[in-house]
């Protein structure tokens, strides 16, 4: 069961650049002041909410096809927060923001390269909430481009990202990533013979004014590696020590 925790800055929530009201999110938490706190940030920010107290609830709840983000908390009855995860991830690439009471590195890693989005520690300010939630709303649900202006295929060796499809392939088998994985592979991709440092991977992959450690970031490539690696491709990513991260040679 969740520790209680005092939420931070309730009020002055705003709906600054926050997508349409069709966005529909769950809020999963068994402490009913949190998702009550939760829920009044994201609707006075035009967003629908569907609630669940806890990990079954969510599961029952969830709907790939009119669930848009999920806020999940690590810490559930029934079925905790991970597992909802791991079980959803199975099927579908639907967003995920985890919530924690506990600050545990551990946890965070564990929850980012399971596939989470990202990750807010409580307390927490609800308006950091929601423009997290909005920052990765707008990445999935970017406006859709005319002939005219539709972005090229990037390639590099046998990688390539499609941004109209928001789809990409190893050697022509389908690699299925989040949304800010995607941001961040299409970021290297943009410029594939130079190397990216953390700060510039995280302003691609969080076009918002909010913090995102290194470690952040780190979690999100080992989990990139992995599923190029599941498709075959080994070192797609690499490290270059005490600077950041460039493509491979994909060959």
């Amino acid at each position: 069961m969740s520790a209680a925790v005092s939420i931070l800055d309730r009020s002055g929530v705003t709906n600054c650049g926050a997508p349409p009201m069709s966005s529909t999110i769950l809020v999963v938490d068994d402490e009913p002041h949190i998702r009550d706190v939760i829920r009044f940030a994201l609707e006075k920010a035009g967003l629908r909410v569907v609630i669940a107290g806890n990990g079954r609830e969510a599961l029952d709840a969830f709907d790939p096809a009119k669930i848009d983000l999920i806020v999940l908390d690590i810490n559930l009855p029934e079925i905790d927060g991970l597992d909802v995860c791991r079980t959803i991830r199975k099927t579908a690439t639907t967003p995920i923001l985890f919530v924690s009471a506990r600050d545990e590195e551990l946890d965070r890693i564990l929850g980012l390269e399971l596939g989470g989005d990202d990750y807010v520690t409580k307390p927490f300010s609800p308006r950091e909430l929601v423009a997290r939630v909005n920052v990765i709303l707008r990445r999935v649900k970017a406006a859709p481009v005319t002939p005219d202006k539709q972005e090229k295929v990037l390639q590099h060796g046998k990688l390539s990202l499609d941004p109209s499809q928001h789809a990409v392939r190893w050697n022509d088998q389908p690699v299925v990533l989040t949304a800010t994985e995607f941001a961040i592979v299409k970021s290297l991709l943009e410029r594939p013979l130079h190397v990216r440092d953390r700060n510039s991977l995280i302003s691609a992959a969080y076009d918002f004014n909010v913090h995102v450690s290194d470690r952040t970031v780190d979690s999100h490539i080992r989990h990139i590696r992995l599923k190029f690696q599941q498709a075959g491709g080994d070192a797609v990513i690499e490290t270059v020590h005490g600077v950041g991260y460039k493509l491979g040679p994909c060959a």
